[in-house]
């Protein structure tokens, strides 16, 4: 009788195995942050950090957020996500290529430094100095793995 007992109980168990035990108990996802005027949100986990005409420093009350983002960023990162990615954006001088680099490198800079506060390692932190493009920004873009950068597509959709 035990084994038709043992015959029975493997039938009737579940045909997928158990999830693992961090799997059964995962935390609630963060609540979604408030951003302070200056920033926003993009398409894939992405944000936008505005910055003043010709100035490489964060606004007012974005470091906070900005520290939180980091915070997220590195417990999203333990989870086993990849690199994030920093494009400071410049909207000039337009006669001085040069200088409109070293601005957007800046503003990536400060950027990176706000995310690392809030526990970010930076290694995992690639800055990309973009200069003045097309769409001429006075910005820097937080782009988490697998975002896409603005005014791209995915391949694939349409």
């Amino acid at each position: 009788m035990l084994t038709r007992r043992v015959l029975l109980a493997a039938l009737t168990a579940p045909l997928l195995p158990a999830l693992p035990a961090r799997a059964q108990h995962r935390a609630a996802p963060p609540p979604p942050l408030a951003l302070p005027a200056g920033m926003s949100p993009l398409r894939d986990g992405a944000y936008r950090v505005a910055f003043l005409v010709g100035q490489s420093g964060l606004q007012a009350g974005m470091a906070p957020t900005l520290a939180e983002i980091g915070r997220r960023l590195a417990a999203a990162h333990a989870q086993g996500s990849g690199r994030i990615t920093i494009e400071g954006h410049a909207s000039g001088p337009v006669a001085d290529a040069s200088a409109a680099r070293r601005i957007s490198l800046a503003r990536a800079t400060a950027v990176r430094d706000a995310l690392v506060a809030g526990g970010l390692e930076e290694t995992r932190i690639d800055v990309r100095a973009l200069g003045r493009t097309n769409a001429a920004l006075d910005a820097a873009d937080i782009l988490p793995p697998g975002a896409v950068r603005a005014g791209e597509r995915r391949p694939g959709r349409s």
